[in-house]
């Protein structure tokens, strides 16, 4: 039996959401002053409760970037929350039933399009990352370089899976993730764009230590 997750929510991935995301960084760059313009024109709005300083595309998911915005900084890191998860702390006796962060997750709940399921499984977070990688490898017409189940990037909670793919200029890393808030408590289901000049070459699918070094390299801010 799967291990168990307090709730897991989700809006899935689509192609030209994936599309869209690679492309930011060869975008022209938005001068400061037309910034609030270029965002209201694209259907996104600023977003500050679920994430701290990020954005709502026009897709419905929650972008941040260490750009402020995402267009033509090509060496600036992004990342896709498409899922949220609040798992259990096996722990933390305190924190596998803390009431405060289920509203939290209702916040996420509530965004047009997303999908909740409480309680849910590690095995649920797995298909929703699942189906994620076939849409990424739709869009980028080739499946993952690297396939890594890990717990490096996360804070609380089990292993789940990491995907690896590549540009010629970026990485793409596909799975979970510490959250930036509340403390670390709850789980990121994320595609990351980042430079491929945050690690060296990717290391051999036998080297889970060395793949999990590159993997926070290049998703850890």
């Amino acid at each position: 039996m799967s291990a168990r997750v307090h709730a897991l929510v989700h809006k899935p991935l689509t192609v030209s959401a994936v599309a869209d995301l690679i492309g930011y960084p060869s975008e022209p760059r938005v001068p400061e002053e037309t910034v609030e313009e270029a965002v209201e024109r694209r259907g996104w709005s600023w977003e500050h409760s679920l994430v701290c300083d990020s954005l709502i595309t026009d897709h419905g998911h929650v972008l941040c970037s260490e750009s402020y915005v995402p267009f033509g900084f090509p060496d600036a890191r992004h990342l896709l929350v498409f899922g949220e998860v609040y798992p259990i702390d096996e722990n933390d006796d305190e924190m596998r039933n803390s009431p405060w962060l289920f509203p939290i997750m209702d916040d996420w709940q509530n965004q047009p399009g997303w999908i909740g399921q409480r309680p849910a499984t590690v095995d649920d977070c797995e298909s929703v990352l699942a189906r994620a990688a076939q849409t990424v490898t739709v869009s980028l017409g080739s499946t993952p370089e690297r396939t890594i189940v890990s717990d490096a990037a996360t804070a609380v909670g089990p292993a789940m899976t990491h995907r690896i793919w590549r540009t010629p200029t970026h990485a793409l890393v596909l799975g979970p993730h510490a959250d930036n808030g509340p403390y670390g408590y709850l789980t990121y289901l994320q595609l990351s764009l980042t430079p491929l000049a945050c690690a060296p070459d990717l290391p051999s699918a036998h080297d889970a230590d060395a793949l999990n070094r590159w993997i926070t390299a290049h998703v850890d801010w």
